[in-house]
């Protein structure tokens, strides 16, 4: 039911469209690695993929109308803004090994024009604990919708695509490299390029 109203939602009122569905490869589980542009971002950017995606999300969100209560009944773990606690991660662990898609925000907070901002190193706590794909995805249009210090969601046209998986050697720098800015900062530069092709794809709906 849930997933129902999500769906109705995203697409009269936000007309969310999606591409690169075809990178996430569906018999296993991944993590998916997104900007933050609104408080909207959790719905949206799993609404239209075959399987849940179980997300750490700020513990701040659960008190949000509507957003709280799909929240609350589906698969999100509430997080400290502030840390990756232990029992979160061994949750995500769990979820990853039994084939979930896990979802994580590392900007930790939402960007206040757009852009997408440094990477907290929490979330590779969880990737050096895992042996999953890693996938970045781009949001783009959200914060139309629902920018900071809103509390009503405005009709908007939402783009959101999942990028391919980093590569053997670009997940290696995640796991290995003890430089946690850098290895942050690489991670952020894949979801950033992902961004802009969504971006690309919202101007182009734009036109039509």
């Amino acid at each position: 039911m849930v997933h129902v109203a999500t769906s109705l939602f995203t697409h009269s009122w936000l007309r969310l469209s999606v591409t690169g569905r075809e990178n996430i490869d569906n018999t296993r589980g991944g993590i998916l690695l997104f900007n933050h542009q609104s408080f909207l971002d959790p719905l949206l950017a799993a609404v239209r993929l075959s399987r849940p995606v179980s997300y750490l999300a700020r513990d701040s969100l659960f008190v949000i109308p509507v957003v709280g209560w799909i929240l609350r009944n589906t698969y999100v773990t509430p997080l400290n803004r502030t840390a990756f606690r232990g029992s979160s991660i061994r949750q995500a662990l769990e979820r990853l090994e039994s084939g979930f898609l896990v979802g994580v925000f590392p900007e930790g907070t939402r960007t206040p024009d757009g852009e997408v901002k440094a990477f907290r190193p929490g979330f590779l706590s969880l990737v050096r604990r895992s042996d999953v794909p890693i996938y970045p995805v781009g949001i783009s249009g959200a914060d139309k919708a629902m920018p900071r210090g809103a509390w009503f969601v405005r009709p908007a046209r939402i783009t959101i695509h999942y990028g391919a998986p980093l590569t053997a050697a670009e997940c290696e720098q995640l796991r290995e490299n003890r430089n946690e800015k850098a290895a942050a900062e690489l991670a952020r530069q894949r979801v950033m390029e992902n961004q802009l092709l969504a971006a690309k794809n919202l101007s182009t709906r734009a036109l039509t």
